[in-house]
Formats: structure tokens, C-alpha cells, sequence
């Protein structure tokens, strides 16, 4: 019993001689876990901030006098390797792809000085028919676009624009999304989109992505709602039993107005997969690795303790 005593004293003695090790160990893991996810969380925000946006400072109401040369203006921030397309919403056709054109129609290019980050679209010779929405679009995931429409017009009908250029940038027709511009639904949910316009549009348009939106498709459960008020139109667009195939894009384009768009995202589960960052996941991993380090030491330290033990005793 008096070895077992002995044994006992000797084991206390050891540990508490390396418990100040222990102590400093689990403080130094904690540390570096924290320091670990505040790096994330930092690269996740850099991340963020690197993705391609347009410097909106351009007008989205573009007027030009027939036979003269039209410029629609993008800017494009943090491009980075991604492709900048012009697209003519008409009939879909993709005019420009970087500094390449993709029509037949000479009268398309593209204004891009080298290391600039304006991607300009210029029509020589605009003629009436040009007149129209066209989009500046970038291929991230998802695809971000800006519309601008193209008024072509008599020389005297610009002159007279011109003149009262106070008043028309004040009353620019525009259409402006009701609610949040980004949205989460769940699938099989009931999708609702409204967007009003400051006038009264003679018609209102929706697109998914390049595609309008189709009534009467095979898909179903789509309907519109057009209501006029006293100072405008109010259209509302909902998708029942909702899908991943509706995420996207989804565009307000009101006759004679600015559209607007808001952007969709069909979810699988109230916390999908496709919602946690690469940077979370990394973290998570880095975590576990350091608490496999941490364990080791504390392995390490335990053998330590029975060599001190073994060769006090």
C-alpha cells in the first residue's frame, strides 16, 4: 500500500511539473483556431469583393440621331478571366464576345482600350431598326447582365430630347423590383416576383435568363398580373411548384422603360450544399488538422509523464 502511495505521489509530482506544457498547449490550440478562422473569414470576404461587378455610372437610356454612331457604355470591375458579351434582347443575339464580333452586320464593334476596363459597344451608321434593349453581360455564376435600351431617332427628335435634358433624366422611365433583388425559395414552393414602373408601359415583359418567359409552356403553373395604377404599372409574375431549373435570372422589361432584375435561387434543403462557402469548407478542414496536432502533443506529453515517472521512481 505504501507503493501504491509512493507511485501516486511520484505521478502527481510528474504531472504537475508538466502541467504548465499542458496548459500552454491547449491555450496555444485555441489561439491558432481562432487566428485560423478569422483568416477564412477574411479570405472568404477578399473573395467576395473579387467578383466582377458593372461601375453602373453609365446611362441606361442611350438616344442617337439616324446614320450617326451610337456607343452603348460597360464598365466592368474585377473582370478578372472572365468573357464580356453584348447581346441584342430582340432576338437574342449575341453580337460581341470580348473584343470579338459575332454578326455578320459590320456595323457592330467593340471599344475596349487595352487595360481599360470598358467593354463599349459601338453601332456605326445607327439606323432605326437598332433601336431596342441590349444586354452587357458577364459569364460568372450566375450571369450578371446590365441592360441599356437604344433610341434612334431624327436629328430634330434628339434636339428636342436634348433641350430638356432636366426633366428627362428627373422622369426617366424605370422599372424598379418590389422586395429584395436576391431571393432564397424552397423547391416545390410558390415563386413571386413583382416589379413597378413609374409610368404606365403599354406592355411589360419577363425574361428567365435570355429566355422570355413563356405562359405556355409544358412546364405550367406560371401566370402574370398587370395592374395600372395612378402613377404607373405594377406587374407581378409567379411560378408555382418551383424548381432548381427556375434559378437564375429573372428580368423586368417594361415598354419604353428601364428594366430591372432580381435574381432567384431554387433551394433543395433549408441549407444546401451549394450555400456553404469553399472557405467554410476549408476551415472546417484546417480545424480538425489542428486538433489532430494538438492530440499528438498531448500523446507525446503523456509519454513524457511515464518516462519522468518510471525514471524518478
Amino acid at each position: 500500500m505504501a507503493a501504491s502511495f509512493v507511485k501516486s505521489t511520484c505521478l502527481d509530482f510528474s504531472f504537475n511539473k508538466i502541467r504548465p506544457i499542458i496548459l500552454l498547449i491547449l491555450n496555444f490550440n485555441i489561439c491558432v483556431q481562432h487566428i485560423s478562422a478569422t483568416s477564412f473569414l477574411n479570405i472568404n470576404d477578399l473573395a467576395s469583393s473579387d467578383r466582377p461587378f458593372f461601375d453602373d455610372i453609365s446611362p441606361r437610356n442611350v438616344s442617337a440621331v439616324i446614320d450617326e454612331t451610337a456607343v452603348l457604355r460597360c464598365r466592368v470591375k474585377n473582370k478578372g478571366n472572365r468573357t464580356v458579351s453584348w447581346m441584342r434582347k430582340r432576338d437574342l443575339h449575341i453580337l460581341t464576345t470580348n473584343i470579338y464580333t459575332y454578326t455578320g452586320d459590320q456595323r457592330f464593334s467593340v471599344i475596349h482600350p487595352p487595360s481599360s476596363e470598358d467593354w463599349d459597344l459601338k453601332i456605326d451608321y445607327a439606323q432605326p431598326r437598332d433601336s431596342g434593349i441590349y444586354e452587357c453581360q458577364v459569364n460568372t455564376e450566375p450571369k450578371i447582365n446590365l441592360a441599356i435600351i437604344l433610341d434612334i431617332a431624327a436629328e430634330s427628335e434628339v434636339r428636342d430630347l436634348n433641350s430638356d435634358r432636366r426633366y428627362y433624366d428627373s422622369k426617366a422611365a424605370r422599372a424598379k423590383i418590389l422586395g429584395s433583388t436576391e431571393i432564397h425559395v424552397k423547391r416545390d414552393s410558390t415563386i413571386a416576383l413583382a416589379c413597378s414602373v413609374n409610368m404606365h408601359a403599354s406592355s411589360v415583359l419577363w425574361y428567365h435568363g435570355s429566355s422570355i418567359v413563356d405562359f405556355d409552356s409544358l412546364r405550367g403553373g406560371i401566370s402574370l398580373e398587370t395592374e395600372k395604377t395612378d402613377i404607373g404599372t405594377t406587374s407581378r409574375l409567379m411560378l408555382t411548384r418551383a424548381s432548381l431549373r427556375d434559378s437564375g435570372n429573372y428580368t423586368c422589361v417594361p415598354n419604353g422603360a428601364i428594366p430591372a432584375s432580381v435574381r432567384v435561387h431554387v433551394l433543395t434543403g433549408e441549407q444546401p450544399a451549394a450555400m456553404q462557402t469553399s472557405a467554410a469548407i476549408g476551415m472546417n478542414a484546417h480545424t480538425a488538422m489542428i486538433n489532430i496536432i494538438s492530440i499528438k502533443f498531448l500523446l507525446n506529453i503523456s509519454t513524457l509523464a511515464e518516462y519522468v515517472f518510471r525514471k524518478e521512481r
